[in-house]
């Protein structure tokens, strides 16, 4: 699956920024290699759709100012009100060299296992892994069956994952008994549910809520200069 986006350098920083979202731009910054990381930007509604395909697990084919670059997201920044892409970073690499990402791992035959015809519950455990491969090798997910789980003594483990060809787990010495998913008795999930919500704390005063949120007040950073924070530290990694 070939995903790409268009970028343009970015001449916008620090406070500059609130305005180029408010036009409709995403802020970026793509680093990597030996090059200095070069700040850019992109239409939200296209900088999207890029990000919800990709995640940060497939290859995305940029083009910045006429010049073709291969990259994986490294962050995504989502404005925790709007729910809009904030700030998008870069890793860029190269088509024949293995990179190690995270992928989700994805549970199929839902609704058809054994044990949820008899009435039990399947929980996944694990929602990602980290593996390694070339970037035309990258899955955008791993997937195994839940299909023959039939009893609370069956689980999932890493094991039952198969990996495609050319790609392998991050770890070299990758413990594959940790577990991907569970089966429960539903009266056994209910009465964990139950005793969590026992340990849960009580609500906050009024008094308690107040100084919350003066800290928060007295703490806050600008959302431009959380972006800028955010870019220095991405180019550094």
């Amino acid at each position: 699956m070939d995903i790409s986006l268009k970028l343009s350098e970015r001449t916008a920083q620090g406070k500059q920024v609130k305005k180029l979202r408010a036009d409709g731009m995403v802020p970026s910054v793509v680093y990597g290699g030996h090059a200095d990381p070069m700040h850019t930007q992109s239409p939200l509604v296209e900088t999207t759709k890029v990000t919800h395909r990709a995640g940060k697990h497939s290859p995305v084919h940029l083009m910045i100012d006429g010049k073709k670059k291969l990259a994986i997201i490294k962050t995504i920044d989502i404005d925790p009100v709007k729910h809009r892409v904030r700030h998008v970073a870069f890793h860029t690499i190269k088509q024949n060299e293995v990179i190690t990402t995270e992928v989700p791992i994805h549970l199929f035959g839902i609704g058809e296992s054994l044990a949820e015809k008899a009435g039990l519950v399947v929980l996944q455990a694990l929602e990602h892994i980290e593996i390694k491969a070339k970037p035309a090798d990258l899955p955008e997910s791993l997937e195994v069956s839940i299909e023959n789980l039939e009893t609370t003594a069956d689980k999932l483990t890493l094991d039952d994952i198969k990996l495609p060809e050319g790609v392998e787990f991050a770890e070299q010495e990758q413990n594959l008994d940790i577990v991907v998913a569970n089966v429960y008795e539903p009266s056994a999930l209910q009465a964990q549910n139950e005793a969590a919500a026992g340990d849960a704390e009580g609500p906050i005063s009024e008094e308690e809520a107040a100084e919350g949120t003066a800290a928060e007040g007295e703490g806050g950073e600008s959302e431009a200069s959380t972006e800028d924070a955010g870019s220095k530290e991405d180019s550094k990694e």
